[in-house]
């Protein structure tokens, strides 16, 4: 067992990796000279490498069968973790990458008012920290406008609610965000558990009809056979619940719009029965270039929808 731990503790401090790569290339090929052809070198200079590895480790790797070098016992079992090394040493190199060079350049994002409101604020502000350079250049719309502008390279990516379909697109779902409906709190409470025929008969505030989380609430209608009479159609969630808190009537908004900073001291929100919910995800060209930015704000959304309290 100390034999193993010397070994271990002269490989970790000495393993060439040059040295490494010349003794893989040699196996490969099945000699010294072809290795040296393949890497521009003397011969000698290869056979000198392996030497030194070999000396290093204090193991023979090398032995010639006929007229090809082929790898020993030990030599085999180091040829199993080259792979293993390799990625390692790559993955280290990537992962101080940003530290070495930063992250810069500007990524174009196109994204729903509720979205921008209450998911992305805490992302960007995560970028700002960790990539000064980096600019996010962020617009608002709905989920139809985003999806042309991404297909037509406008902008470089969106983050809208699902359903979003094209056949030059790919779609990466982020998180789930259930609904909720909300009312003023002391004014005719609503039950903690609501169903569209509770609010069916009450004065709606809703998203305009353009919007997909407004084809989400006629949908969870219709399956009850039921159809909205809004008293309010609007563009913005601040807005609605606005509405809702001077007493104009109920809505219904998606949760995260509820939560944490956006919850309203005068509202008091219900969840649904049945539930209903959004996906929200990212809408990328398949055939849109990753570049270092646009993968480090795309890595940085995903990551966001997986925290705890996201679905």
């Amino acid at each position: 067992m100390q034999g193993i731990r010397n070994t271990l503790s002269t490989f970790e401090k000495n393993l060439n990796l040059d040295q490494l790569a010349t003794f893989g290339l040699v196996i490969e090929t099945g000699s010294f000279s072809a290795a040296a052809d393949r890497l521009g070198l003397s011969q000698p200079a290869v056979s000198l490498q392996v030497r030194q590895l070999e000396r290093r480790l204090a193991v023979r790797l090398i032995e010639r069968v006929g007229k090809r070098a082929r790898a020993t016992p030990a030599g085999a079992e180091l040829l199993r973790h080259v792979p293993q090394i390799e990625a390692a040493v790559e993955n280290a190199i990537d992962a101080v990458a940003d530290h070495a060079r930063g992250v810069t350049g500007r990524v174009r994002l196109g994204t729903g008012a509720t979205a921008c409101l209450y998911f992305l604020p805490a992302v960007l502000r995560q970028l700002r920290e960790a990539f000064p350079a980096l600019s996010v250049v962020v617009s608002t719309g709905n989920t139809d406008e985003y999806v042309r502008k991404v297909e037509d390279n406008s902008i470089d990516l969106a983050l809208v609610t699902l359903p979003a379909a094209g056949r030059s697109l790919s779609v990466i779902p982020v998180c789930d965000d259930e609904f909720v409906a909300i009312g003023r709190a002391d004014l005719a409470p609503l039950k903690a558990r609501v169903t569209p025929a509770d609010l069916a008969t009450l004065p709606l505030v809703l998203f305009e009809p353009a919007a997909n989380t407004r084809k989400l609430v006629d949908r969870w209608f219709a399956a009850e056979g039921l159809q909205p009479q809004p008293v309010m159609e609007l563009g913005s969630v601040e807005a609605m619940k606005e509405m809702v808190a001077a007493g104009l009537g109920y809505g219904l908004v998606p949760g995260m719009s509820m939560a944490g900073r956006g919850a309203h001291p005068a509202l008091k929100a219900s969840r649904l029965a049945p539930r209903m919910h959004r996906t929200l995800a990212v809408v990328i060209r398949r055939d849109k270039p990753l570049n270092k930015a646009l993968r480090t704000v795309l890595e940085a959304i995903v990551a966001a929808g997986k925290k705890p309290g996201r679905r």
